[in-house]
């Protein structure tokens, strides 16, 4: 089987999967066990969570048909925002990879932030990873914010932060976020909601069965 190939087995199988949580598991949730009580640390609802999945592994297939090897482009959905972010050669590939992505099925907002430029070095994009990693141990360091609350990537030292926080919590993450070595910049990409929007889904906690 050729590489290709492989590949597009491979992203049928997962959508396949994502397709069969989606029936089987409605209440399924992520979460920790802390003191005996499971603490729910995703904001989205598990369909939420499996479409963004969905929407992630078909944005490898339309990337691939419209740009190919010809750039280095990465789609993180959360709560079916797209984030685009990467390197094309020109212009017209910028535009046709925001056109590919925001006709995927359930995506209801793209944020482009892909750059017209030559594709960055294996070198940038591990201290991009490296990065990545700091603001998520930061942002566990800090205990005044749920650190699983946000999503971090990073793209040649921008730090974009997603996720379903308040005002307190976006204002707080970012300020966490520049306070790490190497960070260039930090791009807030959240869904903002109120404390009483926030209360309605946390705190669930539920006694673990013994």
């Amino acid at each position: 089987m050729s590489s290709k190939s492989l590949r597009t087995a491979t992203l049928l199988g997962a959508l396949a999967v994502a397709s069969a949580l989606s029936a089987c598991a409605p209440l399924l949730i992520t979460g920790a066990v802390v003191g005996g009580s499971m603490i729910v640390t995703d904001r989205r609802t598990s369909g939420v969570q499996i479409e963004d999945q969905a929407i992630e592994l078909k944005a490898l297939s339309r990337l691939n048909e419209v740009l190919g090897d010809r750039g280095h482009v990465n789609v993180t959905s959360y709560g079916r925002q797209a984030l685009i972010t990467g390197e094309v050669p020109t212009e017209a590939d910028k535009v046709a990879v925001a056109q590919a992505v925001a006709r995927i099925e359930n995506v209801q907002s793209i944020v482009d932030e892909v750059a017209v430029m030559a594709s960055t070095s294996i070198t940038s994009r591990s201290n991009d990873a490296i990065i990545t990693g700091k603001v998520k141990a930061s942002l566990v360091d800090a205990k005044d914010v749920l650190a699983n609350a946000f999503k971090v990537v990073t793209e040649r030292g921008v730090v974009y932060l997603m996720g379903r926080v308040t005002e307190r919590e976006a204002d707080r993450g970012a300020e966490v976020a520049r306070s790490v070595g190497g960070v260039q910049k930090v791009v807030k990409v959240f869904e903002v909601v109120s404390e009483a929007e926030l209360a309605e889904v946390e705190p669930k906690t539920a006694p673990t069965k013994k």
